[in-house]
């Protein structure tokens, strides 16, 4: 198991893995392009074959997390709960406090059956991004702004084509719109208090817009909303480079289900509802700042073999000529060539480091306190 471990450390290992991730995203790309011709005829099919490429893609991230990290996953929720999953389509509520939290999203997502057919609310600028962004354009994610004069069109012509998706959906929402941070927090705590709603603690203010208009838009297919807060053991704050260098933790997600005839349809009520769940995802943050746990059961679902098999497919695939290649590199004693290959494992390196900062805190902007934020809402 030592021996393991250290093996995990290496960054040639790393290197791989990433190597495997993006020529894999990008053959699944090109597969995801070529389906394209298949939507005038069987718009269903393409649904549904584009969905299993995605998992195909999102599952080697979720394997990172599961088998690579080993980071444990455990839900606080009951059993009549978990027993809805997978089985009906849900508009999920996730606190966005942490780099990894759409991992720990995706892992939920995959042991009930619903990765490839996850859905966001995702910024525009995600678009231009290779294989996310990308994957994301074919499984018909709504991007947005975060302007809603300029994305009213866009974000009611998007979310009512999913209303006939085919396979079970967790469509994910951030309400607070950007990732928490304190001088967010701060700024957010300002635009609260102007507006006359209770001061969050360990959440920002969130964006009603977002929610009001996807519940009215999905009405008659989604028919739970899904509230999830996640915390992490010992108060970690992991980071996507941490997982990739095998470092394991231990997250927390307490889940409550509320029924969608259960929440109101006027959009001011539907709005304070919103602000009401964020209260009491705040109060949830509290008690497990103070008792290291949430309150309730505990269910941890078991990891599924499919995101392993999946990776060592691609892993063989991909890397048995890649290792010919850089062998004969190697062999030729062509000096030019092996500064060639250094060169292009350079370049390798720096492009996987760009593509794992999307993720980081640091590099999420956020619009709160100007004009156009206030105008959201």
């Amino acid at each position: 198991m030592a021996l393991l471990a250290y093996l995990k450390t290496l960054f040639i290992l790393q290197l791989l893995i990433s190597f495997v991730f993006v020529v894999s995203g990008l053959i699944i790309n090109f597969i995801q392009l070529c389906t394209c011709v298949l939507w005038p005829f069987n718009k269903q099919l393409y649904r549904r074959i584009n969905c299993r490429l995605s998992y195909s893609l999102w599952s080697q991230l979720v394997m990172l997390l599961e088998w690579w990290s080993c980071t444990d996953c455990t839900l606080y929720t009951n059993q009549a709960t978990v027993d809805k999953f997978g089985k009906e389509h849900a508009i999920i509520i996730l606190n966005h406090n942490y780099e990894i939290d759409f991992l720990c999203g995706w892992t939920m997502c995959e042991r009930y059956g619903v990765l490839g057919s996850s859905k966001v609310l995702a910024k525009h600028e995600l678009l231009k991004v290779p294989l996310i962004g990308w994957t994301w354009y074919f499984l018909e994610i709504v991007f947005c702004k975060r302007k809603w004069e300029v994305d009213r069109e866009t974000v009611f012509r998007g979310l009512e084509r999913l209303r006939d998706y085919p396979e079970y959906m967790w469509f994910l929402l951030y309400c607070e719109g950007t990732r928490f941070t304190e001088k967010k927090h701060q700024i957010s705590m300002q635009v609260a208090e102007s507006k006359g709603l209770p001061k969050l603690k360990h959440h920002l203010l969130p964006r009603t817009k977002g929610f009001t208009t996807t519940l009215a838009c999905l009405k008659g297919t989604v028919t739970a909303v899904y509230d999830v807060t996640l915390n992490f053991k010992d108060k970690k704050n992991p980071t996507l480079l941490g997982i990739i260098s095998a470092q394991k933790y231990r997250a927390d997600m307490h889940v409550r289900r509320f029924p969608v005839e259960e929440i109101p349809e006027e959009e001011s009520e539907c709005a304070n509802w919103l602000h009401k769940l964020y209260q009491e995802k705040d109060a949830l943050q509290e008690h497990y700042e103070k008792e290291g746990g949430f309150p309730g059961p505990t269910i941890i679902p078991p990891r599924r073999p499919w995101t392993l098999l999946n990776f060592l497919f691609w892993a063989t695939l991909l890397l048995s000529p890649l290792i010919n290649f850089a062998w004969g590199i190697i062999i030729s004693g062509s000096p030019l060539l092996i500064i060639g290959f250094i060169l292009f494992i350079i370049i390798a390196s720096v492009a996987v480091r760009r593509l794992i900062g999307v993720t980081e805190v640091k590099k999420t902007g956020s619009s709160y306190g100007d004009q156009a934020s206030k105008k959201q809402d």
